[in-house]
């Protein structure tokens, strides 16, 4: 069919093809963000990937999916790929994981490690898998790096303790039983992961706190500067409290025993 002049009518011009349009107007939810915000994005859908699958098992393509980017974009910010985005998640953690530790240095010792244990539990119960993978070791992802990280957390969870126990230069002996504290609250963690978190979260926070005033108590009998820090935390501690309990708990036991010595 024709105008009056013989000129066919002019048709509409035809969309072009959704992926020759530019990406913006393909992705309605583009938004345009700081280079800290976005890089704090992709640092946030890592750490969400890292934490229920193990480094090896998480692609870049993951990351760029979860963060509703591109892979180009997810090198434009983390050009060493893989291996420096898993560094800045785990970076990001330990930062999580070391403010566990920071609490008001009042009231009760065996509050205070309450505190501090429920925090750092939640995060190990929210970031299981990723935790195990990090503190068992054996990904592809580690190196000399992460692990100086990971030490970093463990180093600045002792000198917190070691603030508690209102200590500026502790003995050796003292020293080391905080650190072996902390090692034992990871390995705690991670048996308890292993076991399908059988026990209650309050119970083994309860049973680390336990396990705490048993080893300052243990370490105080050889160590004249910790035996006077325990009897300073143990004057703040209420009768019908925690250690209260833990004390007349043992009395029977250690009462027993001591008729076979």
């Amino acid at each position: 069919m024709t105008t009056g002049s013989g000129t066919a009518p002019a048709r509409p011009e035809a969309a072009p093809p959704a992926a020759d349009r530019p990406a913006v107007a393909r992705r309605g939810t583009y938004r345009r963000l700081s280079v800290e915000a976005r890089r704090a994005e992709l640092i946030a859908a890592a750490l969400d990937l890292f934490a229920r699958r193990a480094p090896e098992d998480v692609s870049l393509d993951d990351v760029a999916s979860a963060a509703g980017a591109s892979r180009p974009l997810v090198y434009r910010y983390f050009p060493g790929g893989k291996q420096q985005l898993y560094e800045a998640v785990l970076r990001n953690a330990a930062d999580e994981l070391e403010r566990c530790f920071e609490e008001p240095q009042s009231g009760p010792l065996s509050a205070r490690l309450r505190h501090v244990l429920d925090r750092y539990l939640a995060f190990v119960d929210e970031h299981d898998t990723g935790f195990s993978a990090l503190l068992q070791s054996g990904s592809v992802a580690e190196t000399s790096q992460t692990n100086a990280i990971v030490d970093e957390v463990r180093r600045a969870g002792a000198e917190q303790i070691l603030l508690h126990l209102a200590v500026e230069e502790p003995s050796p002996r003292l020293r080391m039983m905080v650190r072996t504290w902390i090692t034992a609250v990871e390995a705690a963690s991670l048996v308890w992961l292993d076991e399908h978190k059988q026990l209650p979260t309050e119970e083994l926070r309860d049973w680390l706190v336990d396990h705490f005033v048993s080893m300052l108590c243990a370490t105080a009998a050889c160590d004249p500067q910790t035996a006077a820090v325990t009897r300073a935390a143990l004057a703040l501690e209420p009768a019908q409290g925690p250690v209260g309990v833990l004390v007349r708990r043992m009395l029977p036991v250690v009462g027993e025993a001591a008729h076979l010595l």
